[in-house]
């Protein structure tokens, strides 16, 4: 069966619409009508209920379901497998948030290849969404998250805790920020206490869902936002950016996320190899917080 139907089959289940489908496959709406209608000639069966609302899996569609995954995952281990390079024996493929890959993930691509020279590892980048997708699909076998989303053959772990502060491009900035503030997307939990801390900034005509990433729009304007206390540390130090004083910090876990099916030896590599990265960084992390307590001047 042509792997692109199952793609596109899965997209559309997991989006629940056709027209959110083509965005994501950058196809048009037309070609993701016509690869379903393939597939539910091929399978002799409906696939989906469309309405106005979206679509939704039929009976029939929910049981073909658990196949398609099964499939995908099928042909990314082979795809993966043929294309482990000369020298190399074993291959592993992992992913992570844009924001958590610069501090996590380079050095637990070396700690595990320090621990297994002929290990081969392709690493995927993206949104939550993405990654959760490339998960379930077998795309990658395990993945740092901020906010896993838990699924059927996903084990999360906790990997590192972050802290969120609030910083500005221009000094001597207050919490009464106006217009200069900019929203970044770190989740519900964190949208919820800001809003009991400062609800004033909720109503933010600018809003970002890129993680740290959002950290380079700010340094180069007058505006100000919450960033991990990791990331805006050098820019800190440069003085491009500065801490908003009495501003509340919050409290931002990391995860792991692992296939269940991950091989034994492969995922016990993985584990002790990023708590290896997550000790160094967690004591680099306990430097940077007591100098931005000290530029904060909340430690005599």
């Amino acid at each position: 069966m042509d792997i692109t139907l199952i793609r596109t089959f899965l997209e559309v289940a997991n989006t629940g619409s056709f027209v959110a489908a083509c965005d994501r496959l950058f196809v048009t709406q037309s070609a993701v009508s016509l690869r379903i209608q393939r597939l539910e000639e091929s399978l002799g069966h409906a696939m989906f209920t469309r309405s106005k609302a979206g679509a939704m899996l039929t009976p029939e569609g929910q049981q073909f379901e658990r196949y398609a995954l099964s499939m995908l995952k099928l042909w990314e281990e082979a795809r993966q497998q043929i294309a482990i390079p000369e020298g190399y024996s074993r291959a592993l493929s992992i992913g992570a948030q844009y924001s958590l890959w610069p501090r996590l993930g380079f050095r637990w691509m070396d700690e595990m290849q320090l621990n297994m020279p002929e290990l081969s590892i392709h690493a995927e980048l993206g949104m939550p969404e993405r990654i959760t997708r490339f998960l379930m699909e077998g795309v990658v076998q395990a993945a740092l998250l901020y906010t896993p989303q838990l699924r059927s053959g996903l084990i999360a772990e906790h990997a590192l805790d972050d802290e969120l502060i609030l910083v500005a491009s221009y000094p001597d900035a207050t919490t009464d920020l106006g217009r200069h503030f900019v929203s970044v997307d770190w989740g519900p939990e964190f949208t919820h206490a800001l809003a009991v801390a400062l609800p004033h900034l909720t109503d933010s005509g600018r809003s970002m869902a890129l993680g740290a990433l959002a950290m380079e729009y700010i340094v180069n304007r007058k505006a100000a936002a919450y960033l991990p206390a990791r990331s805006v540390k050098r820019h800190l130090d440069a003085g491009r950016l500065h801490i908003v004083a009495g501003a509340p910090r919050f409290h931002y876990p990391s995860w792991v996320v692992y296939r269940d099916d991950l091989p034994d030896d492969l995922a016990a590599l993985a584990r002790s190899a990023l708590a290896k990265v997550v000790q160094n960084a967690e004591k680099e992390q306990e430097a940077s917080i007591e100098g931005l307590e000290v530029m904060d001047g909340s430690m005599p």
